[in-house]
Formats: C-alpha cells, structure tokens, sequence
C-alpha cells in the first residue's frame, strides 16, 4: 500500500501550517503575496476528478477557509486583500494542490496571474513568524510533533 506524500517541490516551496480534515496547508514561500497551498491526502491524486464526492466537497470547504487565512495573513503584514484567487494548475506538480492566493490591485502582477511574473521573496524569520501565526488562527494549531 503507497503511503501519501507530498511532493519535494512543494515542500521545498513552502512552509508547514496545519493538517486540516482532508488536506496538510501549507504557505507558499513568496512574501509578495498571503498564499495558502492545499495538499489532499489521497495517494495517487493528481485532478479532481480522484477526489470522491465528499472530499470535493471538503476541499471546497477548505478551499474557503484558506481564503479567510489568506485575508488574515493579508491583514497583518498590513496589506488588506482586495481579491482571492484560487486554483487547480498542476502544470508542474503534477500531484494535485490548490492554490489560494490573496490578490491587492498594486500587487506585483496585478492583473496577471502570479504565475511567471516577476521574482519570488522568500519570507524572513520575521515576517514568516507572523504569516503562520496568522494563518494558523484561522486555520487551526498544528498537530503536534510524536
């Protein structure tokens, strides 16, 4: 039997917050914008339609909530949130993921999708700290460590 893992690459690019009922979150490692990652915990997902009709209806559900953790994070690096984005890529990690993103109309790629515009910021010690800590008010504590 396979054992669900995540993907190194989205583990290399982003940051440990919480396991909610169905999916670990993750935050995306790219200051420029509250981001929230949605892994599934389903071996061998790759497109929604592997998901089983409750789980879809979970991970909208989750989908939603990650939203409000976007607005929250959004919030306390003093840069409200205009407009959440959410999707399903895949293009390449292929495992499936969702992406929430929260949007402000002076971001750095605004209007365009954050996809290929402009560089990464990676998160420092600081501002990290308070993005999970924003996140995981909303979303939950992490399970602890055993």
């Amino acid at each position: 039997m396979d054992k669900f893992r995540i993907d190194p690459a989205i583990l290399a690019g982003s940051h440990a917050l919480v396991s909610l009922k169905l999916c670990d979150a993750r935050l995306q490692d790219d200051a420029r914008f509250p981001w929230v990652v949605l892994v599934p915990r389903r071996v061998g997902a790759r497109e929604l339609e592997h998901l089983r009709n409750g789980d879809r209806a979970q991970l909208m559900e989750e989908i939603i909530l990650a939203g409000a953790a976007v607005r929250a994070v959004g919030a306390a690096m003093g840069r409200p949130i205009d407009k959440i984005n959410s999707a399903a890529l895949g293009n390449v990690t292929p495992q499936l993921h969702a992406h929430v993103v929260g949007r402000r109309t002076d971001d750095d790629c605004w209007p365009h999708p954050v996809w290929g515009w402009g560089e990464p910021k990676t998160y420092n010690s600081v501002t990290l700290k308070l993005a999970v800590e924003a996140a995981q008010g909303i979303l939950g504590a992490p399970a602890a460590a055993g």
